[in-house]
């Protein structure tokens, strides 16, 4: 059996829960292409990395047929990472699979090797989801990692984060530029344009 993955909608992140969880290491993360890749001859096809991932992008293939069935379904699928991007800007968290707690901080966002911009919230600053904008409509023609954080005070101090909710931008460790306060949807241009002098 095969293991494919989605890179369309794949973050491609070396924190790859599939990664994590793969009892032989036949998925593995490439530090020289940085990239997750598979050892397909390592495989033992218990689809652990399948169950384990939030977005739906590793898939294994129980036999050759179903492995082409897979392997053009993919070809044909015409979503990109942005079009996860259900959440929006201020408000509850809708997916999941972007959500990380502040211990994760230094793993997803410090330490990727990617653009990661990373939703700073506490409870006190969630707004209305219907007046909140989507972050696909802020973050969808950069290619960008996106994480929500539920931030606790001692991280919030570090980075010098003075309202909540905030979006930081971060490459490589090195934080480009932070937006702090809350926006609400007739204020999306604004929040735009802040987003693109720092990345854009």
């Amino acid at each position: 059996m095969s293991v494919l993955i989605n890179f369309k909608i794949c973050d491609n992140a070396k924190e790859c829960n599939g990664v994590a969880v793969c009892p032989t290491g036949a998925l593995y993360w490439d530090a020289k292409k940085k990239s997750v890749a598979i050892d397909n001859k390592k495989c033992i096809s218990c689809r652990k990395c399948e169950k384990s991932c939030q977005v739906a992008a590793i898939h294994v293939a129980k036999d050759e047929k179903e492995y082409v069935k897979i392997k053009k379904e993919l070809k044909e699928d015409s979503r990109k990472i942005s079009d996860l991007f259900v959440d929006r800007y201020g408000a509850q968290p809708i997916h999941t699979a972007f959500l990380i707690s502040d211990d994760k901080f230094e793993l997803e966002v410090l330490e990727s090797d990617k653009l990661v911009a990373v939703e700073c919230f506490n409870d006190d600053s969630i707004a209305c989801l219907l007046k909140s904008i989507p972050l696909k409509k802020l973050l969808g023609d950069f290619t960008v990692k996106y994480r929500k954080m539920l931030i606790g005070s001692q991280l919030q101090t570090k980075l010098k984060i003075k309202k909540l909710p905030a979006l930081l931008f971060f490459e490589k460790g090195k934080l480009l530029g932070k937006i702090e306060g809350y926006f609400a949807n007739e204020k999306k241009d604004i929040l735009t344009e802040k987003i693109k002098e720092i990345i854009g």
